[in-house]
């Protein structure tokens, strides 16, 4: 099955194009911007060598659905959806923080509280909790977002003297995500899930703080399902989730990390159908829908010929 790892599109009035880890963004001469999400996967901060089917749209397709779930808490970038894998919406400047908000300690926040440490990006976590516990309130912990290479955690004293954002905009940010992660916390129960943590993106455009990028999708949240929670807990179970950290988990098991040196494990098609299908079922179980595929036999041709239609009127 074809997979979009780069798109090529040929687009007037574009005076800039970024290529992150994921998206390839065209920045349009109006102000807007072009959001293609690709098939590439990362983790660690590195990206995989294969793409995964459908990924893209079900990032897009997925964030679309959340932006305008939530955008009576927080306004956010996000103008139209002319393709399954493309959002338009206004470019902004980015502030140079990843908003982590965590309401359970799993992942990156449990490695560190196994490791004996109590504190994370400025933010306490309790004695006395095990992996997955839901802390007595959530907590933020965020990171530097870098142009390139690895974010890092950064506490907000850090943050200030960065200069990265003002102490009342940290203030406002960290409402604002509060906010937005009781709103996904919401919508997940109503679908039967735990929103576990994710992370919050803003932008600064004619003085108003905006969300941007996406929101409460695979890549940027975990989620747990609500079903069994509390006994898989007490028998000491692993939970059963719902989000990219099973690819972590898988190359940490092959060994790699991240770290230079170390080669990524080879990527099966067994795996890869695996990946794919989880996105999808994370699509159908947070928007209760059928995820219904977009052709793939020419993905990057589709999306020219989608945006053409729109740009024209």
């Amino acid at each position: 099955m074809n997979t979009l790892m780069r798109s090529e599109l040929k687009l007037p009035r574009v005076s800039k194009v970024y290529r992150g880890k994921v998206r390839d963004v065209y920045h349009l001469d109006d102000g807007r911007l072009i959001l293609v999400a690709t098939d590439r996967i990362s983790a660690f901060d590195v990206v995989l060598p294969r793409g995964i089917p459908h990924k893209g749209q079900v990032l897009s397709q997925l964030s679309w659905h959340m932006l305008q779930a939530t955008s009576d808490v927080v306004p956010n970038w996000a103008v139209a959806m002319p393709d399954p894998q493309v959002i338009i919406g206004h470019a902004c400047v980015p502030v140079k923080i990843e908003m982590v908000v965590r309401g359970h300690l799993s992942g990156h926040a449990w490695r560190t509280y196994r490791s004996g440490a109590r504190m994370l990006c400025g933010a306490s976590m309790p004695d006395g909790l095990r992996e997955n516990d839901p802390f007595p309130e959530p907590i933020i912990t965020p990171s530097t977002k870098a142009d390139e290479g690895h974010d890092e955690d950064i506490d907000p004293e850090g943050i200030l003297e960065r200069g990265l954002c003002t102490q009342a905009e940290w203030e406002q940010l960290c409402n604002c995500a509060l906010a937005l992660f009781r709103r996904g916390r919401s919508l997940a129960r109503e679908r039967g899930l735990i929103l576990v943590d994710t992370k919050y993106e803003f932008g600064r455009k004619d003085g108003q703080i905006l969300l941007i990028d996406e929101v409460h999708t695979p890549d940027s949240s975990r989620y747990f399902h609500a079903e069994g929670f509390e006994e898989r807990q007490e028998a000491g179970e692993p939970q059963q989730q719902l989000s990219k950290e099973f690819v972590r988990e898988w190359l940490m098991a092959n060994d790699f990390m991240g770290r230079e040196g170390q080669q990524v494990p080879e990527m099966t098609d067994a795996f890869v159908s695996s990946v794919s299908e989880r996105y999808i079922a994370l699509y159908e179980g947070l928007v209760g829908e059928r995820f219904v595929p977009a052709a793939t036999d020419d993905i990057d041709g589709r999306i020219q010929q989608a945006l053409e239609a729109y740009l024209s009127r």
